[in-house]
């Protein structure tokens, strides 16, 4: 059997994009596929319309908490996946080689929740496919 692979998604506040991202990679591609992300600048909080339109999808949200890559160092990470454009400019050195590729993605972040929508749609519907060729 395969070992499951971990992919963090790295942004800058990781508020939106990231959370999402992560959410929905566990809740679609939970069994072969382990998602953490992180920001290169992170808020005090994930935004709530992030929260309010995973849980739409009955996504579960809990734990779900801005943390700074610091926090995932020490990961196995198989894949890095940058969802904004600052990220992938001041994206770590790992210690180890690591596969990575960037998809930007709006920052719907402060806006209506009918931009989260769009955002958690293409990030489902983009990335994980993308995200589950790679790795499985």
């Amino acid at each position: 059997m395969n070992k499951r692979k971990t992919v963090l998604i790295l942004c800058t506040g990781n508020s939106c994009r990231s959370q999402m991202a992560e959410a929905l990679i566990n809740h679609d591609l939970g069994p072969h596929i382990r998602a953490i992300s992180a920001g290169t600048n992170p808020g005090p909080k994930v935004a709530d319309g992030a929260i309010t339109v995973l849980q739409q999808l009955e996504i579960e949200t809990t734990g779900l908490h801005p943390k700074t890559i610091d926090a995932v160092m020490d990961e196995s990470i198989d894949l890095v996946v940058t969802v904004c454009d600052n990220a992938r400019e001041t994206c770590p050195v790992f210690p180890r080689p690591i596969k990575s590729i960037h998809m930007p993605f709006h920052d719907p972040h402060g806006e209506p929740l009918e931009s989260f929508v769009q955002v958690r749609d293409q990030i489902r519907s983009q990335l994980l496919p993308k995200i589950k060729n790679l790795l499985c």
